[in-house]
């Protein structure tokens, strides 16, 4: 039976939620990812991180969040952006309806850093309201530290669609994948400032919207990524750090 909830009748839903008190609420991003790979990457990552989750432990998944806040890579066709104000209202009403139902422990399984402070700041609002569980997957900064024996890019290889951007949409939906435009791109203009925190233009730093080596990716590296981060994560859900209150 799925975990998926808008793919499930009522009563399926109500058996589901007896055996579990965690939802994984996805969250994407409809933005430029260079040009070889499709603008919903991010969303089509974290619910493919959600399925994973959930096939090993009971958990309700939630229809992914799919447009975040990407206001910075708007000089871009086809980048959405939703205010943070709004984001947030829309996500805690998903979250605190999740609540309603008897969910003690959200996990967002978030694809966008551009979404990371304003999930945070939900998190402890929920917590603190509801007397819920919260926590948040970083999921381009969470695959990290996993997968260091797997890069081979001499620079970025987190980067923006590089190489690990690259192999994951390979391992997931390499139809929509067009290999022949991956580019390999620098940024083209450095901060001389990181210290100082600024708003500026993505397309300054890269014309292409890729930030690294996207010609390096491999559907291998994205399915070992994938095992990988799902077995982190079943970890922590299943630690005491993450029980229900």
């Amino acid at each position: 039976m799925t975990s998926e909830v808008h793919y499930m009748n009522w009563e399926d839903y109500d058996a589901a939620q007896q055996q579990t008190d965690l939802v994984l609420i996805p969250f994407g991003a409809v933005e430029v990812y260079g040009p070889h790979l499709p603008l919903g990457a991010d969303g089509i990552a974290t619910t493919a991180l959600a399925r994973g989750i959930a096939e090993q432990v009971p958990a309700l998944i939630s229809p992914l969040i799919p447009v975040g806040y990407s206001k910075m890579l708007q000089s871009f066709p086809g980048t959405l952006s939703v205010k943070p104000a709004s984001l947030v209202a829309y996500a805690r009403d998903v979250a605190e309806s999740f609540i309603l139902w008897g969910c003690k422990r959200i996990l967002w399984v978030n694809g966008h850093a551009g979404n990371v402070p304003f999930i945070n700041e939900l998190s402890a609002e929920l917590e603190e309201r509801h007397g819920v569980r919260c926590a948040q997957i970083d999921w381009w900064r969470f695959i990290q530290p996993l997968v260091k024996d797997l890069e081979t890019a001499e620079f970025l290889p987190h980067g923006h669609a590089s190489e690990f951007g690259t192999s994951v949409m390979l391992h997931l939906v390499p139809q929509y994948v067009k290999m022949e435009r991956a580019v390999k791109t620098a940024n083209q203009s450095p901060d001389q400032w990181p210290d100082f925190l600024r708003t500026r233009s993505y397309r300054a730093q890269s014309p292409t919207g890729v930030l690294g080596d996207g010609t390096l990716g491999t559907a291998e590296k994205g399915a070992e990524t994938m095992r990988r981060a799902i077995e982190r994560a079943v970890a922590f859900i299943n630690s005491d750090e993450f029980r229900a209150p």
